[in-house]
């Protein structure tokens, strides 16, 4: 493709164009429009325009050296390169370029030269570096016109305007392997706990932006770690799609190499506005790759550049989350502060001599270290807030909630299976990992996007952290106080079930009775059968009515803290024994009526007639009827006096029960009544007995 694109040149320059190792130099003029290769159509190419041969190796302030406008093959980064590195142009080279699509010309712009090349003393990059401006983004253009500003003195040897066509992506290709990330240093934690390793940010690979590894100049070369992270920005402009951003590096990856005479892309990173990152230099971002971007102070650094100008304007939010997040993972993987400072010996610079210290922040700016306005005014004020997001340890950090565990009060009981989960406010690309601990040993490490851990603790009383680890390294730490109890609520006593006092209409009253202990305390009770009835776990007793005749089953659940059960449940029948079964002395006469159990009753008003109710069961009641002129009788239990009970009642109540009696198991009883002829209402109506077994 590179040959095609040397032909189609040559067709439109009136005087030719020479193609050197990939090099094209346009050296004629021409004011026609030639045809152009389809934008980014295969590898990067680079046109050079000689400068000193079209406007002579030097001129007086008299005023500017133009080179006429011509129309070259299609480029998108302009820059200026001269034989020195280290020497310093200043803003004297002007251009302006035709757009491909249309023709249109743009306004002349300046090509910035502020310093020497920023390569390392010693290193590849330095070996055979040019002096260069800074690579502009023009977009797809076909046609370029250069001028030197007026000055005095003579033009730097080699001094020439370069055109990159950044070209396509090359075809899709394996990644190379991935590189070791520093680890932390180790922690106390079970033997079988695995930590997840420090995320790496989400990052656009060179594979993903198109970097051609064929122009390539050399293997990487390492610092021995990352003390500071310098921000720039590329300059340029901004009026770039997020879609460009990706050819735009791939501009200035072939400038770098193809012009500046670099072994590869100078920085480590690079961000477009879209706060899409991408990785820069070859040798993995894990890793402390020794870069060209910052003059004097490329060892033991790294540096992300923002794609375009923000001297009069800051970068957005998310820009500075990116960037903070860069800062993060790459200066605390060795366990230092983002927002701190550091010591930094210069290797030479505009600003500081060789061998000098310079007391740096660890996120600094181009111009703390040269004499530049990088990165722009507008992102420079950004550094304190950046290093802020970047310092900041973990935020909000809680437990949400425990499955398998009910909190009461401070405390979360469980039967030992469980699973916290937590909440943290801080962003999820600025956290490494979490941490669960149980006593204070490592039980689990989970990673950042994370936010609940399954845990088995032994009976007990436990404290169980969790720990949030952000990527900067610093740490926060919330916990729970854990009971784990396996043992089930006893019932001390009960369930027992006793007739009571009240209506026998088509039912029988009944209590149920019970005594429950836990050791961590009651979270629930129930009474399950005969009815479905919710209790506080206070309650002993339970008032309810069953049909005659039946079994029944009265069950009870009972749930503590930690969600142990323990259910227990008693059958009973409860029986009516007619009035018509008793013994009888004395004088009683039958009533018969719909209102009485049965369709029938007693009634005497006899004194000490008496009616004697043999049976076996552990409780009994009474039935009689009750009205305004009843009488007393005198109760007595297997012969013994039990109490006397008017039966007066000012509205007549029928089939009512007015005493029972209950024993702790069922045996042989006897209950008997007599009549007390009681003054001025001597009668009374007995409707049998009901008892229960």
């Amino acid at each position: 493709m590179a040959e095609k694109t040397q032909r189609i040149i040559k067709s439109a320059l009136l005087s030719g164009a020479l193609a050197v190792s990939g090099v094209i130099a346009v050296t004629g003029e021409s004011s026609s429009a030639a045809p152009v290769p389809a934008a980014g159509a295969g590898a990067s190419t680079l046109q050079t325009i000689d400068l000193a041969a079209a406007t002579g190796r030097s001129f007086s302030t008299s005023g500017a050296r133009t080179v006429a406008p011509r129309t070259t093959g299609l480029f998108s980064v302009i820059g200026a390169t001269w034989a020195d590195p280290r020497r310093v142009l200043g803003d004297v080279v002007e251009v302006r370029t035709r757009r491909a699509a249309d023709g249109t010309w743009s306004a002349w712009r300046h090509l910035e030269s502020h310093a020497a090349a920023p390569v390392e003393p010693g290193s590849g990059d330095a070996a055979a570096a040019r002096g260069s401006t800074e690579p502009l983004w023009v977009g797809d253009s076909d046609g370029v016109q250069a001028r030197i500003a007026g000055r005095a003195g003579p033009l730097p040897a080699g001094l020439r305007v370069d055109l990159i066509n950044p070209g396509a992506p090359p075809a899709a290709r394996t990644a190379p392997a991935g590189y070791a990330v520093p680890q932390s240093p180790g922690l106390a934690r079970d033997a079988e706990v695995v930590v997840p390793p420090r995320p790496a940010p989400t990052v656009v690979s060179r594979a993903g932006w198109g970097a051609d590894d064929t122009i390539v100049r050399g293997a990487p070369e390492y610092s021995t770690d990352v003390q500071v992270v310098f921000v720039h920005h590329t300059a340029g402009t901004n009026n770039y799609s997020c879609a460009q951003s990706a050819s735009i590096i791939r501009g200035i990856a072939a400038y770098h190499v193809k012009s500046n005479h670099w072994d590869d892309i100078g920085y480590n990173f690079l961000v477009d506005k879209c706060g899409t990152l991408f990785e820069g230099r070859k040798g993995g971002i894990g890793r402390p790759v020794l870069g060209a971007h910052t003059l004097g102070f490329n060892a033991r650094s790294s540096a992300i550049a923002v794609l375009g100008d923000y001297s009069g304007r800051g970068v957005p939010a998310r820009v500075r989350r990116v960037i903070a997040q860069v800062a993060a993972y790459k200066i605390g993987a060795y366990g230092n502060p983002p927002a701190g400072r550091v010591a930094m010996a210069s290797s030479g610079s505009d600003r500081y001599d060789k061998g000098s210290t310079a007391m740096l922040n660890r996120i600094s700016g181009h111009r703390d270290t040269g004499r530049t306005a990088c990165p722009g005014d507008a992102l420079y004020s950004q550094l304190g807030p950046i290093r802020r997001i970047a310092n900041a340890g973990p935020s909000g950090l809680a437990v949400a909630k425990v499955n398998g565990a009910t909190k009461v009060g401070g405390t979360w009981y469980t039967r030992g299976t469980l699973r916290p989960f937590w909440r943290v406010d801080t962003p999820v690309t600025l956290m490494h990992r979490f941490d669960v601990l149980v006593d204070d040993v490592l039980t689990a490490s989970v990673p950042r996007a994370d936010r609940q851990q399954l845990l088995r603790l032994e009976p007990g009383r436990h404290t169980v952290q969790v720990r949030a680890v952000a990527l900067n390294g610093k740490v926060s730490t919330t916990s729970a106080d854990v009971l784990v109890d396996r043992t089930l609520p006893e019932f001390t006593s009960g369930p027992s079930v006793a007739l009571r006092t009240g209506s026998l209409n088509g039912i029988v009253p009944v209590r149920l009775r019970w005594a429950v202990a836990d050791a961590g305390g009651l979270a629930g009770l129930d009474v399950t059968t005969p009815a479905a009835v919710s209790l506080t776990p206070a309650t002993t007793a339970w008032a309810g009515s069953v049909p005659a005749g039946a079994e029944i089953s009265y069950g009870l659940r009972a749930t503590d803290r930690a969600g142990n059960v323990r259910s227990v449940a008693v059958q009973r029948t409860a029986y009516v024994a007619a009035e018509t079964l008793a013994d009888r002395t004395g004088a009683w006469s039958p009533v018969g009526s719909a209102v009485h159990l049965g369709g029938q009753a007693l009634r005497s008003t006899a004194a000490d007639s008496s009616l004697t109710w043999a049976f076996t069961g552990r409780s009994a009641a009474l039935a009689v009827s009750r009205t305004a002129v009843s009488g007393r009788v005198r109760v007595f239990v297997d012969d013994q006096p039990a109490g006397v009970v008017d039966l007066r009642s000012p509205a007549t109540l029928n089939r009512r029960a007015v005493w029972s009696r209950s024993w702790s198991s069922s045996d042989r009883h006897t209950v008997r009544i007599e009549v007390e002829g009681t003054a001025g209402r001597p009668g009374v109506i007995a409707d049998g007995l009901v008892y229960l077994r």
